[in-house]
């Protein structure tokens, strides 16, 4: 682990202009230099990796409507574990705005899927899927707007192969490429063992998430309603243990979680009661217990938090 006083250095902060005050202490406190802030948060951060031994940590905050952001080793690469599912969602909703798919479309409820490693079928088990009533209605059909709530809200991996069945990972990889998350790589489903043996995973950087969900939040990703739409989905995730934790209660949270053994990461558009909402996406490896890497995570999604509030 790098030692604090790196991991300070690292933390980069973006600094524009501050607004103009409008007179009165208020308005002078709120436009103090951002770099100052920024490095306050800064520094609370780093402490906050620099605790739990072993971590590497990155992190990408952007308040949507302010001069603010904040990038911790934005353009490290991870295992993307879940988080691949956004790009994913996007690709589905680009072909219901081209008309060549419909949302109410069913498709056949098959476990059956091929390595991209030598084409081998393998299957996926109910036992280590986070959503398991879909592996009941084998053989059956489901549309794919269930899908998509099952792969996002459930997280669901065998509804997410049997989109990346219909979709084709090679062009998930290139749209997200197109839409700026261009350190993303999108190979194939979960599960393939196979696949994850020789090495062959779908990775994330904290920035191409921030990219994605940005462009979730401004509508820029797909149409205007298909964003909307993904949104909707996004605040019905039913996992909270991360940023959500660091919350105060009631605060909307549409968000991405996604783990594997060691690895711990949730991407998130917040949206703070009577203010423009924010992006925030924290990856974690290297972290042996969950309940550690949910706290880390939840510890800084806290900070960011108090900061946005303070501004």
């Amino acid at each position: 682990m790098l030692p604090l006083a790196l991991l300070v250095a690292c933390v980069t902060p973006v600094t524009r202009t501050p607004p103009v005050s409008r007179g009165g202490d208020e308005s002078t406190a709120r436009t103090a230099p951002a770099a100052q802030s920024t490095d306050a948060l800064r520094l609370r951060i780093a402490t906050t990796i620099a605790a739990q031994s072993g971590a590497e940590v990155a992190v990408f905050y952007e308040d949507l409507a302010r001069p603010d952001s904040l990038r911790v080793h934005a353009d490290l690469s991870f295992h993307a574990a879940s988080t691949m599912k956004v790009p994913v969602m996007i690709e589905l909703f680009r072909r219901v705005d081209s008309g060549t798919l419909s949302l109410d479309q069913a498709v056949p409820i098959v476990n059956t899927f091929h390595s991209i490693v030598d084409g081998t079928p393998f299957s996926l088990d109910s036992a280590t899927d986070s959503e398991f009533s879909l592996y009941h209605r084998a053989g059956g059909r489901a549309t794919l707007a269930e899908l998509n709530e099952l792969m996002i809200a459930h997280s669901s991996n065998f509804a997410t192969n049997i989109m990346i069945e219909l979709l084709g990972a090679k062009t998930v990889n290139a749209t997200a490429h197109s839409l700026g998350a261009t350190h993303m790589t999108v190979l194939r489903g979960v599960e393939d063992g196979k696949a994850f043996a020789a090495g062959l995973n779908n990775t994330t950087t904290a920035r191409d998430l921030g990219v994605l969900l940005t462009g979730i939040e401004r509508g820029t990703v797909a149409s205007p309603r298909s964003c909307a739409a993904m949104k909707a989905v996004l605040l019905q995730q039913e996992f909270s243990t991360e940023i959500p934790a660091g919350l105060p209660p009631g605060v909307r949270v549409a968000h991405k979680t996604g783990w594997i053994t060691g690895t711990r990461h949730d991407a998130a558009i917040v949206y703070p009661p009577g203010r423009p909402p924010y992006v925030l996406v924290v990856l974690t490896r290297n972290i042996p217990s969950v309940k550690d890497a949910q706290d880390l995570i939840a510890s800084i999604s806290r900070d960011v938090y108090a900061f946005n509030a303070s501004r």
